[in-house]
């Protein structure tokens, strides 16, 4: 998995990899050529008692010590780039193709799961990469370089090698097969402590109602002790291993002076030969640990990349069709042709057999006991869902066949929960519409009996709104909703149950200045209150997924005896009269 999405990601960046591998390569040459200068100054200097040589060969070391260091800056800073720039592309990748994902397709992972993916698996990845492209170059090159300049240096002492560079082998398979299994359930555990913590910041107000502090506080301990418990079983083993490899190289170093300090006093090995093959010794040693480094770094790159990939795999249930039809007008027309729909797994369908149309001009409103399917249904108009059978028409195209962009452009949606952006109260209006001028904003806040409240926040249009809308009251936040689905003007307005909040009074007033600001469009209302949709051209009552009555309030009193016991349940008998 991690091997084939850096393939797709790093193919862009072919050209910056290869002047990286150019620079390393420099950089892994002249560390390498070093140890050879130094033994030559001792052997052809120091015991020669020749001081030119020394300071000769000196000026050459300390010019490719320049060149080396040079090299190897460059090399961090587009490794850097080149791991920074290939993070951003995936991470895109991931948060283009979440956007194109159905309400199924969010649910199949989880909002939190979904947050991980973007931010600390890619993350992983991304250190990983850096550290690859420097260490996973320098390292080969160093080894094998390193191998064959100390069997030059000394062939005697380059059996040590044989036992040295297996024993250390044999520490990084151990380190490989632990922590991969551990890491996976690592990324799981993220994904639960952010489920957790995400639960608790947005139910904050539930948690402190219901004295639920603690409660909550121990759930948090009992996630975070598993996902600690687990971060301590992997550093256990890398506690392990690294002092393992630690004890190899100075026990190796140890080796090397103790049979070539033998060597050395039989006079069969120069004095500057073994300083350069204990050097070249530990240059294979270090560069052996190099890969240790990374294979720390590889398990779990590999078990973020593996859940990256899942993302990326995953073929949203709703998508564009391969050849769209686009409406030759938006006459805000919606059809239900025979609909059903069931969700995955379920015994029966949700909704079954509708068929009506919502004429542009007119107000239709739908309503219903508790299930009954109304949001649902609204959710099968922008195609958040597809209907299981039969079609739905919006401007004369089945939604199917249209762009979902094409599609949304027509709606304005207004749902049950009332979400505001971070920003200001201009930016949240015009997030449907953003050339909308300063009077449309205002025209849509007076239909929307917003402008009052507006008007008195410090600096109006311009004053703040917190995330979610945390910082204006629950009607507030639905007023303002509403003003933003009517800035956009679109064909078809929905709102779904977000009269809720709102009082009596100005309920009565926002339905009505409704009429004028929605002449042209067909306005769907799903509301509980009958009070709230008890004025439109039509309404539609639904009953365990089934349409049992369509007429207007008067109508459906005298015909439809679920819309009767619902009228005297909310009103009273004399209002059903």
């Amino acid at each position: 998995m991690l091997v084939r999405l850096l393939r797709r990601y790093l193919r862009p960046y072919r050209r910056q990899i290869a002047f990286l591998i150019v620079l390393l390569v420099a950089q892994t040459v002249g560390n390498l050529y070093l140890p050879n200068l130094n033994a030559d100054i001792i052997n052809n200097g120091v015991i020669k008692g020749n001081l030119h040589y020394i300071l000769s060969t000196g000026e050459v070391m300390l010019a490719f010590t320049v060149v080396v260091s040079v090299c190897a800056v460059i090399a961090v800073y587009w490794a850097s780039r080149v791991a920074m720039g290939a993070g951003a592309d995936i991470r895109e990748a991931v948060f283009t193709r979440v956007q194109a994902f159905s309400t199924r397709d969010m649910n199949k992972f989880g909002t939190a799961s979904l947050i991980t993916r973007n931010t600390n698996d890619i993350q992983q990845i991304q250190l990983f990469l850096q550290m690859a492209l420097t260490m996973m170059v320098i390292a080969p090159i160093m080894c094998v370089g390193g191998i064959i300049l100390a069997i030059h240096e000394g062939a005697q002492l380059s059996t040590l090698l044989l036992v040295a560079v297996p024993l250390m082998a044999i520490v990084i398979g151990t380190v490989m097969v632990k922590v991969i299994p551990q890491f996976r359930s690592m990324q799981v555990k993220i994904d639960r402590i952010n489920e957790v913590l995400r639960e608790q910041i947005t139910g904050v107000r539930v948690i402190r109602a219901f004295v639920r502090n603690n409660s909550e506080a121990e759930r948090f301990a009992v996630a975070n002790a598993d996902l600690t418990g687990t971060a301590l079983r992997v550093n256990r083993v890398f506690a392990l291993a690294l002092p393992a490899m630690m004890m190899i190289l100075n026990l190796s170093s140890v080796a090397v002076l103790w049979f070539g300090g033998r060597l050395v006093s039989e006079g069969s090995m120069p004095i500057g030969n073994l300083t350069a093959f204990l050097t070249y010794i530990l240059q294979i040693l270090l560069s052996v640990m190099m890969a240790v480094m990374v294979a720390i770094l590889l398990p779990r790159a590999a078990a973020s990349a593996e859940r990256v990939e899942q993302v990326l795999d995953t073929v949203p249930v709703v998508a564009d069709p391969e050849h769209p039809i686009n409406p030759t007008l938006r006459s805000g027309l919606v059809s239900f042709e025979h609909v059903t729909f069931s969700y995955p797994g379920s015994e029966r369908p949700v909704l079954e057999d509708l068929t009506f149309t919502l004429e542009p001009g007119q107000t239709s409103a739908i309503i219903g006991g508790t299930g009954s399917g109304k949001t649902t249904l609204l959710n099968l108009i922008p195609r958040f869902f597809d209907a299981t059978s039969g079609a739905i028409v919006v401007n004369g195209v089945d939604v199917r066949d249209q762009r979902q962009e094409t599609l949304w452009a027509s709606i304005g949606l207004v749902p049950q929960a009332a979400y505001l952006f971070t920003g200001t109260v201009g930016s949240n209006l015009r997030f449907g519409r953003p050339d909308a001028t300063d009077e449309q904003l205002w025209r849509a806040l007076e239909i929307a009996q917003a402008s009052d409240f507006v008007s008195a926040m410090s600096g109006m249009l311009e004053a703040p709104i917190d995330q979610g809308g945390t910082n204006v009251s629950g009607g507030q936040r639905q007023r303002l909703s509403i003003a933003r689905a009517l800035v956009k003007a679109p064909s078809v307005y929905l709102f779904d149950d977000c009269f809720s909040a709102l009082d009596a009074a100005t309920d009565a007033r926002l339905r009505a200045a409704l009429k004028s600001g929605t002449q042209d469009a067909s306005v769907v209302i799903v509301a509980q209150r009958v009070s709230t949709i008890m004025h439109a051209e039509r309404i539609i009552v639904l009953d365990d997924g089934r349409v049992v009555g369509m007429g207007s309030h008067n109508e459906l009193l005298e015909n439809c005896e679920p819309y009767h016991e619902i009228v005297v349940s909310q009103l009273g008998e004399d209002a059903a009269i």
